[in-house]
């Protein structure tokens, strides 16, 4: 494999580990303040319908992502209110909200575009366009250093960076602020965090609502940046591979950010099978290298990779002692 190919592979690595790393640091909001989110992936889902219809309907794909965030915050509320304030069991919730999501984006999709559940075709300023940094034009030309600055770091939408800095972001907002703090305590000990006169129900809303924003992001991106629309499904598991990467991350924000390039990685090959042939000398079928991401899935989950210890009050609705 020459230098252009692995270029271009790594390029394709970022775009789609970039709906995984938000959807990832959603869960890791969540997860760290005690609420097991599985309904990551309708929550995505419903942003994606939601930002690729708005898009088509004003032209702006501004309008499209604050419409995907709208979405994605509902879901959260409804994950919230079932998980929190009437304490049901969290993973149920969410397979729910997974199943609503995945019937009512095509419903709706179908009953404004007749178009068997797709929105139409985004173009323009409905999309979020690439955007070239500083100097890489200029750059293009020096060995090595030009090509990887101006093909893999250069190039990508708005939405891309915005992932990749919310990450520094997110290790500050945990480890380094009073908030961060207290929703680590309420997913560790949340009796704790009531007795020094916090809010649990406060706290682990908030970090639902995040949750929502995160992967109201993630949809959008995928509807108005990575694809030309929404499609049915379009999500394909990306959420459940989040929750996988979440846990090969042992809920920490870098190394979540390093679990998802590696799954984006996997969904690159995929998309390269002559690339794929080059290196191992061998024809692998492409519905191999389909799987391959969800094989990584199942082998994080199955503890391959070492244990992983969640929030000690991860997935346990909080019973306030009278």
């Amino acid at each position: 494999m020459d230098y252009a190919t692995l270029l271009q592979v790594l390029d394709t690595t970022i775009r789609l580990a970039t709906p995984l790393l938000l959807a990832c640091l959603a869960g890791l909001y969540s997860e760290r303040a005690g609420i097991f989110d599985i309904g990551l992936e309708g929550k995505m889902l419903a942003a994606a319908m939601s930002a690729g219809a708005v898009a088509a309907l004003t032209g702006s794909a501004w309008a499209g992502l604050l419409a995907g965030i709208g979405a994605s915050l509902l879901f959260a509320a409804l994950h919230g209110i079932a998980a929190i304030t009437f304490r049901g069991n969290q993973l149920i919730s969410g397979v729910a909200l997974n199943f609503l999501a995945s019937g009512l984006t095509v419903l709706i999709a179908q009953a404004l575009f007749r178009q068997g559940g797709r929105t139409p075709p985004l173009s323009g300023n409905a999309r979020f366009n690439p955007v070239t940094l500083p100097g890489a034009e200029a750059l293009r030309e020096v060995p090595l250093i030009g090509p990887l600055y101006y093909e893999v770091i250069s190039g990508h939408s708005v939405l891309v960076y915005m992932a990749f800095l919310i990450v520094p972001l997110t290790w500050w907002v945990l480890f380094r602020t009073r908030f961060g703090l207290r929703l680590r305590a309420v997913g560790e000990n949340p009796a704790a965090v009531d007795t020094a006169g916090v809010s649990v129900v406060g706290l682990r809303f908030a970090a639902v609502a995040i949750t929502g924003v995160l992967c109201g992001v993630a949809g959008a991106y995928m509807a108005t940046a990575l694809q030309a629309g929404f499609g049915r499904e379009m999500t394909a598991g990306r959420g459940y591979i989040a929750l996988a990467a979440l846990i090969f991350a042992k809920w920490r924000p870098v190394a979540a950010m390093w679990a998802c390039l590696l799954f984006g990685f996997f969904q690159a090959l995929a998309l390269r099978p002559d690339v794929v042939q080059a290196v191992v000398q061998v024809r692998v079928p492409v519905p191999v290298l389909d799987a391959l991401p969800y094989i990584l899935t199942v082998l994080v989950l199955a503890g391959f990779v070492g244990k992983a210890i969640p929030p000690r009050a991860g997935g346990q609705p909080y019973v306030k002692e009278r």
